[in-house]
């Protein structure tokens, strides 16, 4: 994705003081490090999400003798921009990471699905998954003063509507928040609380659920992977196999 750079490393190398001129967000893989950052000396381990803002003053050096690995991804502000506005309202004196280092499993399990997502030549799961999951991660991050409010039911069932009328078709959560006039925060944080899974999450059954329903009727399995929506038919196999424990061929056999 222009603007935003992955990063993996393994080392025992011990940085010296430098800046980036883009928000950096990460998490300890291996080992640990210690850091300067502009709140201070932070230590962060195994699991802990580390965090730079863009002109921060900081180093790192490891905690031990066999170094230390992490993943990273590096945003240009340009990038953040627009998610950052969405999440403080347009306050945007809040738009800086509060925590240089962060022990936070859901945060560093946002963090390694969003890596994923940038990462993966297909994209993700479904075309919303990165910026829901950008959404999620930031607001972890950031600090905010105003409490975020929940989007109202109408807006959810209306988004709600959307997929289900066509879970086939691309979608982007920036759609799915217009429908009912909320932002795209409100919107994942409202269909989370009233669904119990984010818009990405039912997106991808819906559409496992329209593939399962065409493999039962004997559709091929190519051609249910492209008429349900999804990337092709491996990317339909690895999400039916963790949905229901069977590849839909095995499937396919026992309904045919």
């Amino acid at each position: 994705m222009t603007g935003v750079d992955a990063v993996s490393a393994d080392t025992a190398h011990a940085f010296g003081r430098h800046t980036h001129d883009q928000f950096g967000i990460g998490v300890i893989l291996r080992g640990a490090q210690k850091s300067m950052s502009g709140r201070g000396i932070v230590e962060a381990e195994a699991g802990d999400v580390i965090t730079v803002n863009p002109g921060e003053v900081h180093d790192g050096s490891p905690l031990g003798e066999n170094g230390r690995s992490w993943r990273m991804l590096y945003f240009d502000p340009a990038v953040l921009a627009d998610p950052v506005l969405a999440l403080t309202d347009g306050d945007t004196d809040n738009a800086e990471l509060a925590h240089p280092a962060m022990r936070d499993a859901t945060t560093a399990k946002y963090f390694l699905s969003l890596f994923r997502t940038m990462t993966d030549p297909h994209g993700g799961h479904s075309e919303i998954e990165g910026r829901e999951n950008l959404l999620l991660l930031l607001a972890r991050l950031i600090e905010r003063r105003n409490s975020e409010r929940a989007g109202t039911p109408k807006a959810i069932e209306q988004a709600r509507a959307r997929i289900d009328d066509d879970p086939a078709a691309p979608l982007s959560l920036g759609e799915l928040a217009a429908i009912g006039g909320v932002s795209q925060f409100q919107l994942l944080r409202g269909f989370s609380k009233i669904t119990g899974l984010t818009p990405h999450a039912y997106l991808v059954q819906c559409r496992l659920q329209k593939a399962r329903k065409m493999i039962a009727g004997s559709t091929t399995l190519a051609d249910a992977a492209q008429a349900a929506g999804f990337a092709d038919q491996s990317h339909m196999t690895r999400l039916f196999v963790r949905t229901y424990g069977m590849s839909p061929g095995v499937y396919a056999a026992a309904m045919n």
